[in-house]
């Protein structure tokens, strides 16, 4: 009996090995909100550092973050680290333009190991309504093995896509409340 629980957890452990190296490591993350108001109603909040706590998700999910600002909060140069329980990381915003939206890079950091992504959140005009597109790319093989990295992607996708959902959703209430 005990044979054939370790055989068993053996080949469990093999298929679980095959399937991380098979899965894919690089990610991309794309989530969309249309507000109804135009980018320059939009752009304060989002090239300003300082504002993102008003709309960003990462305090509700980890009150134990604590954000440290660059010498420059706003546009191109701007930056931020973080510390938190649940890890830390640091960002610079490296394009910022009032009608197409930014881009930045970031990373999170854990211990001596680095996780760098490129991000943007890009706005496309339609009439009246601005929709707004957050996107994260990056490949979690650049900072853990491949058996793992290939696990913990699809993880890794579930959260973060939620956490934009949530954040484009108090971003725009936060827009249009203000008319």
């Amino acid at each position: 009996m005990v044979k054939k629980i370790l055989i068993g957890l053996v080949v469990l452990l093999a298929l679980v090995t095959v399937v991380g190296f098979l899965l894919p490591t690089e990610y991309t993350i794309e989530k969309s909100v249309t507000i109804e108001a135009p980018p320059d109603k939009i752009h304060p909040l989002v090239e300003d550092l300082k504002q993102w706590d008003s709309w960003a998700p990462w305090v509700e999910q980890d009150p134990t973050i604590v954000t440290t600002y660059g010498a420059t909060t706003k546009g191109v140069g701007a930056s931020q680290t973080w510390t938190s329980e649940s890890g830390n990381g640091e960002l610079t915003l490296t394009k910022s333009d009032p009608k197409t939206g930014i881009a930045y890079d970031m990373a999170f950091i854990m211990g001596e190991t680095r996780a760098p992504s490129t991000c943007a959140m890009i706005y496309d005009v339609q009439g009246a309504t601005t929709t707004v597109t957050w996107t994260i790319h990056g490949d979690m093989g650049d900072f853990m093995p491949s058996v793992v990295a290939g696990l913990m992607t699809p993880l890794m996708k579930m959260s973060i896509s939620g956490m934009f959902e949530q954040g484009l959703a108090k971003l725009k209430t936060q827009v249009e409340s203000k008319g």
